[in-house]
């Protein structure tokens, strides 16, 4: 499997789009007044803590953050930020999402988002970890046992 050819970042602003769009042209059972949609500016602060320090610790394991080459990992990285999700960069994209669709304030806005993590798992993260199977073998079983994909150690740690 390999994986696609749109980026992740790219798939997260369509999904963005999508959430102004039906917010504005559908807007599915109004949640939020204006005043409480400023909580949505601290969830998409939030998505900053799981990404950042990925991010630190890729470089320093010197490997690739590329999503388009999960082949070519020079490192498994699974303490940080990894021994809570294996996904911590995704994990913030959706969190940007779930922060947006607070500041449009619909619920129609929030369903676009939660689709977000099932569309990225299928047609992203599904490659990454046949990838990262092949290249690490038992290594990344005992982490993919270990450490949940979107969020939580597996009882027993």
């Amino acid at each position: 499997m390999r994986a696609p050819l749109v980026p992740p970042p790219l798939w997260m602003l369509m999904f963005a789009a999508a959430e102004w769009l039906v917010s504005r042209y559908a807007p599915l059972l109004p949640l939020l007044d204006a005043p409480s949609r400023r909580f949505g500016w601290w969830v998409m602060a939030l998505a900053l803590v799981p990404a950042a320090p990925a991010f630190v610790q890729f470089r320093r394991a010197h490997t690739t953050v590329n999503p388009h080459r999960p082949e070519k990992a020079a490192a498994l990285v699974t303490d940080g930020v990894y021994a809570w999700t294996r996904n911590p960069m995704y994990l913030s994209l959706a969190l940007l999402l779930i922060g947006w669709a607070i500041r449009l304030g619909a619920l129609s806005a929030l369903i676009v988002a939660l689709l977000f993590m099932p569309l990225i798992a299928r047609v992203q993260i599904r490659a990454e970890e046949q990838a990262l199977r092949g290249r690490f073998g038992d290594e990344y079983e005992r982490y993919c046992r270990r450490v949940h994909r979107w969020f939580g150690r597996r009882a027993g740690d």
